[in-house]
């Protein structure tokens, strides 16, 4: 079993896209993907408005990492915030999961991040227990505000 990480090119954006479709769907949440893969290649590659990298299990691409940086005020330093992590549930239990956030730890350390946060499903126990394995603490004293598109 040969698995790897890398960070995504343009060329990637279908992939990207198939595994967006997989974590909407394991989320039960397909009806509200919107990207398309001349969407992610526009804010991926052209703006660099995030990042992905990409996970490999004998070269078929079964997991991904997308991120972008965020800034912390009492910190005075950027932080890396992790959007999505997903592998394919049938490549799950393979340590594709545990690399992935390992590669994204090297990343906020190298990149002298303050923090890297995330948000979590509150009934996702698979990924909870993993990031608490992590040494990931859940922020239950803060509550997450949104506007949507319409919103703004």
């Amino acid at each position: 079993m040969a698995v790897h990480v890398r960070k995504a090119k343009r060329e990637d954006s279908g992939l990207i896209l198939d595994l967006i479709k997989g974590i909407a769907e394991y989320e039960k949440l397909s009806d509200q993907v919107e990207a398309t893969v001349s969407l992610l290649e526009q804010q991926l590659f052209d703006e660099k408005n995030a990042f992905v990298l990409l996970a490999f299990h004998d070269e078929i691409a079964v997991g991904f990492a997308l991120y972008f940086y965020n800034f912390s005020t009492f910190k005075g330093k950027k932080g890396l915030y992790l959007e999505d992590l997903f592998v394919k549930p049938e490549y799950r239990g393979l340590g594709i999961g545990n690399m992935l956030f390992e590669t994204l730890r090297d990343i906020a350390r190298q990149e002298n991040c303050g923090r890297m946060e995330w948000v979590c499903l509150d009934w996702n126990q698979p990924a909870i227990d993993f990031y608490r394995k992590k040494n990931a603490r859940s922020m239950d004293d803060w509550i997450i505000f949104r506007l949507n598109e319409d919103d703004l």
